[in-house]
């Protein structure tokens, strides 16, 4: 019995546009997109979901009259992976913003490392909290998310019609401004609690000045910060579950800015 596959040239520019979205959104998405993962795999993952998403969507028509349009029809593609991946992305890195703040704060800045997961030098509290928080919104079905927005992405926004309105620029302004808010409120408790140890330390330089409060200080915050952490694990998921929904809305307003 012989069976007969008949592959247009139709069909294989349907495909490619369809994976370079995919790949686009897989090299930059959180999770999927880290650093330490080989290219080989991120490409051997993009190449199978868009196997299986070009099985499932409903074919669309494509317009163009020359190669010239053809790309800018890739370009366009690239753009929208790119963006969805961005949104996501950024969301996941306010944890390692907030623990270079952390570690700001209880005197561990100076104590850097490399990180192999984002390719650049990150302190011990951002790397920790990071990988924890990344588990745990893993936990919560992070990946299952993203996965169900690039394959939306296709309805939400055909392939070639991308258009960025000014809901997207206002997304991005929004969220940038409240980039930093997000994670303060992360560090609050820490923040607050080392406040009140260094108003401790200035009154006790100040009751007993024979004492060189600079050098025993140091090594106070630095314990009582570690402390701090240790208490306030439990409110971890709390903050992954906190930083997942705000992945979710920019992710959603991103998509909607496209349309």
């Amino acid at each position: 019995m012989n069976i007969d596959v008949v592959i247009s040239q139709q069909d294989i520019e349907y495909f490619i546009l369809i994976l370079v979205r995919i790949t686009s959104f897989v090299f930059l998405a959180p999770f999927f997109g880290m650093s330490n993962t080989p290219s080989q795999t991120k490409l051997g993952l993009s190449v199978f979901l868009s196997i299986i998403l070009y099985s499932i969507l409903p074919e669309m028509e494509i317009e163009y009259a020359s190669l010239l349009e053809y790309s800018a029809i890739v370009i366009k593609e690239a753009a929208v992976g790119l963006l969805i991946g961005f949104s996501a992305y950024i969301c996941s890195n306010i944890i390692l913003f907030a623990g270079r703040m952390i570690d700001t704060d209880i005197g561990l800045a100076m104590a850097s490392m490399f990180d192999p997961t984002t390719q650049q030098m990150s302190t011990i509290t951002g790397s920790l909290y990071n990988n924890l928080i990344m588990l745990l919104m893993l936990i919560s079905n992070m990946h299952v998310f993203l996965l169900s927005a690039i394959k939306d992405s296709f309805s939400l926004i055909h392939i070639g019609k991308l258009s960025i309105n000014a809901t997207m620029y206002d997304t991005m302004i929004g969220f940038l401004s409240n980039y930093f808010i997000i994670g303060f409120r992360i560090v609050l408790p820490i923040f607050v609690a080392i406040l009140i140890l260094n108003c401790a330390l200035g009154i006790m330089t100040k009751i007993a000045p024979q004492i060189h409060m600079f050098s025993i200080g140091v090594q106070i915050k630095v314990i009582g910060g570690l402390i701090i952490i240790f208490l306030i694990a439990p409110l971890l998921p709390t903050v992954a579950g906190f930083i997942f929904r705000v992945m979710q809305e920019m992710v959603i307003l991103v998509m909607k800015g496209m349309q």
